[in-house]
């Protein structure tokens, strides 16, 4: 094989690679990964009465699938409780309350 033809040969070779390399690089830099989401729920309960004192604005009931577990999520002005759904006095304290919907 000539000189002339080797050189054209390795030319388009390195040319390719290049090619290559920048399609590679182009797509990563378009590539975001997926934002991670927080599991935010109940992963236990208490079977405990919440005092009257505190000031209930609603609530949700939250189905179990893992990690997080059946309950009733009472809402406050500044936090959430995870109270257990089967606990006797949970309807009494449901009364009046507002039902969050997501």
């Amino acid at each position: 094989m000539p000189r002339a033809m080797a050189w054209t040969s390795r030319l388009i070779t390195i040319a390719v690679l290049i090619a290559l390399i920048g399609c590679f690089t182009g797509a990563q830099a378009n590539y975001r990964r997926p934002t991670r989401v927080g599991v935010s729920c109940c992963k236990e309960v208490s079977k405990g009465t919440i005092p009257a004192t505190i000031k209930l604005m609603g609530y949700k009931h939250q189905n179990a699938l893992s990690p997080c577990v059946d309950a009733i999520i009472f809402y406050t002005e500044k936090e959430k409780l995870c109270s257990d759904p089967k606990a006797t006095w949970i309807k009494n304290r449901l009364n009046g309350l507002k039902k969050i919907v997501d």
